[in-house]
């Protein structure tokens, strides 16, 4: 819908998963709410769901799973009738073998041979016995964790396809927040007790907790549940701007003017009293005028692109998996999603397998700048090199982009966001950054819900009583336990104590990078 200048309660910059929980949130509570969104067509961000010719897209992979009751109470007063229930199966595919993720400890040591799997355990005992003191890299942290034998195999190469650097210049804190609470020995336990299937529930009743067997989706794809966020922020009689673009943010006394360009070019104005803001803060920082002082910290913000090709191909199903891994040095590809293990109605033709391979980039560089043509080409090979398909099978393909997909956690990343985060806190009261980008995180769908949820009690309240940077601070990497078993109702106005339920949540995995 097109709009002229107005004025709003709260601006909103971005219609993902944060943007349109603090749009859905605030129409609920009465405000005035006008969200932009520069994409033309889809909402949800990486949580969109892209449709062609019938066949639906995952844009990354969303299981709905998460450990706040809140997030899962709110996911169901949206989209109360269109959750489907499906197995949960991952594998990594390395030199021709597949292995179970999570893994099976015989499958493991035979896949890999007494003689490796003997120097994988030899290195890790090395790792324990010899630590290294100063963890500064991502790969410090892990060689600590896993020894560096494993570090080799199953973290090294599909870790540095996702993000374009060596992993000994990727941040430590990555690897903490990412893979916290995932030891070898917690690994091996949980392997020997599924490969000999005692994982099930013992006579009294307690279920042994280990990664979730199921989860839920959407029927249609996550997109399904953030239209929906959308057609309830429209019908609570608030904006969502589609095809307009964020083009400058400025203090007007105790007001923001935020400028948006719309496709055809015109300028629109609005005039809001809060700013709510999930657009990456590399761009946040060069479109607020006057600029902030910390703007040379906001340009060292880097951001990993993505690109997914998805081929439809002549067969039934090419595997059961949710996605498979591919730590393997011989393809471009990184992972292979099977977008019919998500939910059958994503794939219209019961003939037609659709899969969707994903390639990670960066923005500008030649794999981003090829043709349609030719990246459907390239994972054509790649699937035959791979041996998931023969590619005179397939019959289709389409290519979707995915710009800043990924903030990237360098060396310096965290001291330019403190920087950032610190300035425009202090100067600003009414402007409020969530989400993944907004914040410079690498937040799950649920723990960018989280901070926008956190961020509209602190409009409600007038004040920041919660710290929405708490949320996620020592989340665990894996999916493990109840959905919803953390009641998170302690959230009130003042009741700044609550943060230590969000704090330890841990979330589904959204964008796993290493097993």
């Amino acid at each position: 819908m097109s709009l002229g200048d107005h004025s709003t309660d709260v601006a909103i910059i971005g219609a993902g998963p944060a943007g349109l929980t603090a749009a859905y949130l605030l129409s609920k509570s009465g405000y005035k709410v006008t969200v932009i969104e520069k994409d033309s067509h889809y909402v949800g961000g990486i949580s969109r769901t892209v449709e062609h010719n019938g066949f639906r897209f995952d844009i990354g992979g969303h299981r709905f799973f998460s450990k706040s009751k809140e997030v899962v109470d709110l996911w169901n007063e949206i989209l109360p009738d269109d959750f489907i229930q499906r197995p949960r199966m991952s594998r990594i595919y390395y030199e021709g073998k597949f292995y179970s993720y999570p893994l099976r400890a015989f499958e493991a040591l035979w896949n890999l041979g007494i003689f490796r799997s003997t120097l994988c355990m030899m290195s890790y005992v090395k790792a324990k016995a010899f630590p290294k003191k100063d963890v500064r890299s991502f790969q410090d942290w892990v060689v600590n964790q896993f020894g560096h034998k494993l570090f080799s195999i199953f973290f090294k190469t599909y870790t540095e396809k996702v993000w374009g650097m060596p992993c000994d210049e990727m941040s430590a804190d990555w690897a903490a927040q990412r893979i916290k609470g995932l030891s070898l020995g917690a690994a091996v336990m949980d392997g020997l007790k599924r490969s000999l299937g005692l994982n099930k529930k013992p006579n009294d009743g307690m279920e042994t907790k280990t990664l979730l067997e199921t989860f839920r989706y959407p029927r249609l794809g996550p997109g399904m549940m953030w239209d929906a966020a959308r057609d309830h922020v429209r019908n609570a009689g608030n904006h969502v701007l589609m095809a307009h673009s964020f083009e400058q943010l400025s203090p007007d006394g105790n007001r923001w003017t935020l400028s948006a360009r719309r496709e055809d070019g015109a300028l629109v104005k609005i005039n809001a009293a809060h700013v709510i803001s999930s657009a990456p803060m590399r761009e946040l920082a060069d479109r607020i005028e006057p600029k902030p002082q910390t703007i040379v910290e906001a340009n060292r913000l880097n951001y990993r692109d993505f690109l997914t090709v998805a081929l439809m191909i002549r067969s039934k199903d090419l595997f059961p998996d949710n996605w498979i891994y591919i730590h393997d040095s011989k393809v471009l590809v990184g992972r292979v999603q099977n977008f019919r293990s998500w939910s059958p109605e994503m794939v219209p033709d019961p003939t037609i397998a659709c899969v969707g391979l994903e390639y990670f980039c960066f923005e500008g560089d030649t794999l981003w700048a090829s043709s349609d043509a030719d990246l459907i080409e390239l994972a054509k090979k790649e699937m035959g090199i791979l041996g998931l398909c023969k590619p005179e099978d397939v019959v289709g393909g389409a290519v979707v982009r995915q710009e800043k997909a990924y903030p990237v956690y360098d060396d310096g990343y965290a001291d330019n966001v403190a920087a950032m985060r610190d300035e425009l806190e202090a100067k600003y009261p009414t402007l409020h950054l969530v989400g993944r980008n907004g914040m410079h995180r690498y937040n799950n769908q649920d723990h960018a819900m989280m901070t926008a949820m956190l961020t509209v009690r602190n409009i409600e309240a007038g004040s920041r009583v919660y710290d929405t940077w708490a949320v996620n601070e020592d989340a665990e990497y894996h999916e493990a336990g109840d959905e919803g078993e953390v009641s998170n109702s302690a959230l009130t106005a003042g009741e700044r104590a609550a943060l230590s339920s969000v704090r330890d949540v841990p979330s589904r995995i959204n964008e796993p990078v290493t097993p």
